[in-house]
């Protein structure tokens, strides 16, 4: 028989009992219980039916293909889904250890017999382990043992009385050893590939979710809460925290449609996104057209100031040097430093915040400046008037906090 034709009659049995409503799952079961049982009746009926009809064990032959014409009805029974394929294992399974352990007798032991009650460790034992699970399994199990307990025990008191020549019945033993081994291995290579296909899904979920959590929260964040169940807050002496904002926002929006505007805000933010990831900074959210980011925490450093000023002054050229879908844009930018509370709050949808005077006051740094211009207070110019060109503008007044001194930043001196 050629390979096209062992490949359409496979194709043909896995069939057997299919249901278009099934599932994936469902439909593998079927398929195993299907072709197992379709390649047992094929090999009883042609195979060893004849053979030890050959050799004058009629008896033996008979066992073989009657247990062939049962799978058969079971099989035409479960493709027309009188029997489900639980059904059908059962009732095959109670019948056939019992004749395993009957031609064990009559053919007078183990090799005589070929091993034949190995064979339920396959059927129904793997079988069911597989279309199932362990525990319904395991009566399956310790019916195997018994019956090869029963084997055993009664080995000394067995007449070898096979017709057999002893050629074919090492043959018959070998090839069933052989056999057993084949499909042991076959399971056991089939479930070490799906564990470690399993174990490879799992590690690129398992990143798929390290990187969104990183995405919302600091590493450092992220590492807590995977870890502890806790409150999140820590104190900060020295940090930076910037705001900025799209210039005339409200009126831009109402001229372009609800995708337009995303795209536009999408792009400038993402450039905003990879300086926060060049000067080792810290995003911490956007509200609408607000863009805030913090130096110094959760990471403490002394060039806080420093740091953020230089990522506004690129932020500033992105923004000034080119135009979004048609149209300039120009962003207030406010920088404070200063003292900070920095946390996690909520259950859902968490974010880490900042909470303090420093950051209502970087705020009002970005609502009170101009746009094209980053505007600073005393407490930032002292941090960086020795890196950076400061011209002063003056005296502000501030919502919540009155007069204060104000700085525009200009250029890196370094520039």
């Amino acid at each position: 028989m050629s390979r096209g034709l062992v490949k359409q009659a496979l194709s043909l049995a896995a069939r057997i009992g299919a249901d278009p409503q099934d599932s994936d799952e469902v439909r593998v079961k079927k398929a195993i219980v299907s072709v197992g049982l379709s390649v047992a009746i094929v090999v009883l009926l042609t195979f060893m039916g004849p053979l030890y009809l050959l050799f004058h064990e009629p008896v033996v032959a008979f066992s073989y293909i009657g247990f062939a014409l049962l799978a058969a009805l079971n099989l035409a029974l479960f493709h027309w889904r009188r029997l489900t394929y639980g059904q059908t294992i059962f009732v095959l399974g109670a019948v056939v250890m019992p004749i395993h352990l009957f031609v064990h007798v009559m053919l007078g032991g183990f090799v005589n017999s070929g091993g034949i009650t190995l064979w339920g460790l396959v059927f129904p034992v793997l079988v069911v382990l597989i279309c199932y699970d362990e525990r319904r399994a395991v009566p399956w199990f310790a019916a195997y043992l018994v019956n090869n307990f029963i084997a055993v025990f009664a080995q000394p008191w067995l007449n070898p009385a096979s017709r057999l020549p002893t050629v074919v019945t090492l043959i018959v033993f070998a090839t069933n050893i052989m056999m057993l081994s084949s499909f042991a291995f076959i399971i056991l290579a089939y479930f070490v590939r799906q564990r470690d296909m399993a174990y490879r899904l799992l590690r690129g979920e398992q990143e798929k979710s390290e990187n969104l959590l990183l995405n919302i929260l600091p590493r450092e964040i992220a590492a807590i809460l995977k870890n502890e169940n806790r409150v999140i807050a820590n104190h900060f002496d020295g940090a930076s925290i910037l705001f900025a904002d799209v210039v005339n926002f409200t009126p831009l929006s109402a001229q372009m449609t609800p995708v337009e505007l995303v795209e536009l805000l999408n792009e400038v933010f993402s450039h905003f996104d990879a300086l926060v990831e060049k000067y080792g900074l810290e995003k911490i959210k956007t509200i609408g057209d607000c863009y805030m980011v913090a130096s110094g925490v959760p990471r403490p450093r002394a060039d806080h100031a420093q740091t953020l000023t230089g990522m506004a002054l690129e932020m500033q050229a992105f923004v000034n040097g080119r135009e979004f879908h048609g149209r300039k844009l120009a962003f207030r930018i406010g920088i404070n430093s200063g003292p900070v509370v920095a946390g996690v709050i909520g259950r859902k949808k968490f974010i880490y915040d900042l909470w303090g005077d420093a950051v209502n006051t970087a705020s009002r740094m970005e609502s009170h400046g101009a746009g094209g211009l980053i505007q600073i207070t005393r407490a930032t110019y002292e941090l960086i008037k020795d890196d950076f060109i400061c011209e002063p503008r003056g005296v502000v007044d501030v919502k919540g906090k009155g007069e204060m001194e104000v700085w525009q930043v200009i250029n890196s001196r370094s520039a």
